[in-house]
């Protein structure tokens, strides 16, 4: 089974940061920074930290597994995060130099409904998830701690 691991990345701001994904022929939509996680990761959690790392040159801090997403071959594992540091000009990861993957454009969006509601968050389910989480105002308080 394939295993990835994302980020729901809380700023000091109470903010989000999302990637803008352009591609040809695709209408835009935004992911949450993350990635695959590989044979040479002591964890999931160590994956998503070099993910963070490969893909907005980032520090954060782990707060708890947030949601799950299987399907019959792969797993998506959200873990809600405090972000320290990024910087999207020093990104490293192979797939900013791969011909034909589109742009990938790093964005702050507010912690809110309407923030979300302004975007097309893939997948769904994690918007979802997220709309409901931002409605009981879990998540900014709990990303502050």
């Amino acid at each position: 089974m394939n295993e990835r691991v994302r980020a729901v990345l809380v700023t000091a701001d109470d903010t989000m940061l999302v990637i803008r994904r352009a591609k040809p022929d695709i209408p835009v939509y935004w992911v949450l920074p993350g990635g695959g996680v590989e044979p040479r990761d002591e964890s999931r959690e160590a994956a998503l930290h070099r993910e963070i790392h490969e893909e907005i040159a980032g520090k954060a801090d782990v707060v708890r597994l947030l949601h799950t997403m299987e399907s019959d071959d792969d797993r998506q594992l959200f873990y809600l995060a405090r972000i320290v540091t990024w910087s999207f000009e020093d990104r490293t990861g192979p797939e900013f130099s791969a011909e034909g993957r589109g742009e990938y454009a790093l964005e702050e969006i507010p912690l809110t409904v309407e923030g979300l509601d302004g975007i097309d968050l893939k997948p769904e389910e994690i918007a979802h998830v997220l709309r409901g989480a931002i409605s009981a105002g879990a998540l900014g308080a709990e990303a502050a701690r």
